[in-house]
């Protein structure tokens, strides 16, 4: 059984296995299954990195695996589902004798601690958000015959764990780049403060280290993440440092793409915009979850902003930022969401045309605020209306592409397409991997030499929905 994940440990920091041990053999083998988002996959990144050191190796078939380490999401009820389902298939796994142990990780394990041992006692350790450094003592322990459940949690750090020590499980030619850990955000419908602590951001000098390591290992673009990227540098140095930090990143030679995720409408300045707007590398591209834009939501909501306001933020940056790319998401059916919000909010997103927009129905999450709010949305009235907004948007979003017929863009190829020959998918400066449409990149040629990894300059020549084609150009 092949585990749905990547693996690439050719861009990684951390020596190999062989190298570890000193005599070329492996102390065991190991699988991995990382869920939810990037900044959790850093943190699978960085656990692998110090198994690996330490003399495991990763396999991508769970059949050769001695353990699984399941790295999971507890943000809303699917990831939650997700997460659960994908533990419940190892220790299944357990049973049937094909591997030896299970080890839990991540926010759901952050979230759930003694529950959801109580609930799943074949768990042979859990290990929370702030003890992936003891990933390693976790393995040992149990290689060594410890029968007992070994749980690890700590409370947040002062600062963010470095992510130095990685073994990556993304392509090599791209990688995701943790500028802060936690939140001081109290929107009403979120968990992540209590799983990820408070917000601690990682020095400057840290960070672009931290970057210079995965440029110099073969990483070309460069997606800079964290649950609140504006507020950058506020807990280190009074006030936001994104600007400065920018300007660093943007000096790195090895790394021709930087894309900013997760900027929350706040501590937007002048100076931030000139600096994406005049970087090299920094992308014309900007993640900025909004989540609605009815005032009355955006209150209940607690997001500390208005649709007025947002709509001043959006037109300074579209008109200070040649050909941005925005991307935001929505929520449907929060707890007193009625259909005049709602009309607001499709009207907001008809006029803001937003190339990338995702939308999720509210989820109901335990020991938040929003749990208790009046007003509870029917379920079959929030998918109603996701499915509107998803109209309204696909149409801006094949109207844009349509309109990208006949360019010119530069395209990094991610992989080629299976029993496709001459047929690869690639991203250009507006898609970001995983969540946006993809480029296919069609080369007739038989003598092309297009690899995975490299940079292709094409001409769009087809808009396919969400997805465009392009077709290299000559040199």
């Amino acid at each position: 059984m092949k585990l749905p994940i990547v693996t690439d440990t050719a861009s990684s920091n951390a020596p190999s296995p062989a190298e570890s041990t000193g005599d070329g053999k492996a102390r065991g083998q190991y699988a991995v299954v990382s869920l939810g988002c990037p900044k959790n996959l850093v943190d699978t990144e960085q656990m692998l990195g110090r198994l690996d050191h330490d003399g495991y190796r990763m396999v991508p078939d769970v059949d050769d695996a001695d353990f699984v380490i399941v790295n999971t999401c507890g943000f809303i009820e699917s990831a939650r589902d997700e997460s659960l389902g994908a533990i419940d298939e190892m220790l299944q796994l357990k049973r049937d004798g094909k591997i030896r142990n299970v080890v839990v990780t991540g926010c759901l394990a952050e979230r759930g601690q003694g529950e959801l041992l109580k609930e799943r006692p074949e768990i042979d350790a859990m290990v929370g958000v702030f003890g992936r450094n003891d990933i390693v003592a976790v393995i040992d322990d149990l290689y060594s015959g410890l029968e007992e459940q070994r749980t690890v949690f700590k409370p947040a750090a002062i600062q963010p764990l470095s992510d130095s020590m990685r073994s990556a499980i993304t392509p090599r030619h791209f990688a995701y780049l943790k500028i802060s850990e936690g939140c001081d955000r109290l929107c009403t419908f979120c968990a992540i403060p209590k799983m990820r602590g408070k917000h601690y951001s990682k020095p400057i000098e840290q960070v672009v280290d931290e970057a210079k390591r995965l440029g110099d290992s073969g990483v070309r673009e460069v997606v800079v993440v964290a649950q609140d990227t504006t507020y950058y540098g506020m807990d280190l140095y009074g006030r936001p440092r994104l600007t400065e930090l920018l300007t660093e990143l943007d000096k790195i030679e090895s790394i021709d793409w930087i894309r900013l995720m997760y900027f929350y409408p706040m501590y937007i300045d002048d100076d931030l915009i000139d600096v994406i707007a005049g970087a090299r590398r920094v992308l014309p591209y900007i993640d900025m979850p909004l989540q609605h834009a009815s005032d009355t939501m955006l209150k209940r909501m607690s997001r500390k902003t208005t649709r007025a306001s947002q709509e001043v933020i959006l037109e300074k940056l579209r008109q200070r930022i040649d050909n941005l790319v925005m991307r935001t998401t929505m929520i449907t059916g929060f707890p007193g969401e009625t259909d005049d919000d709602f009309r607001q909010l499709c009207d907001f997103v008809a006029e803001q045309k937003f190339e990338h927009l995702g939308v999720f129905t509210y989820s109901v999450e335990p020991d938040t605020p929003a749990a208790k709010l009046p007003g509870r949305v029917a379920e079959d009235v929030s998918l109603r209306r996701q499915e509107e907004l998803m109209a309204i948007q696909q149409q801006i979003a094949f109207e844009w592409n349509e309109s990208r017929v006949g360019t010119a863009v530069d395209v990094l190829i991610d992989a080629e397409v299976p029993d496709q020959p001459g047929l690869f998918m690639g991203r250009s400066v507006a898609e970001a991997p995983d969540i946006d449409g993809v480029v296919f990149v069609s080369s007739d040629d038989q003598t092309s030499t297009i690899e995975v990894g490299q940079m292709v300059r094409c001409e769009i020549v087809v808009a396919n929905g969400y997805d465009v084609v392009a077709a290299p150009l000559d040199d």
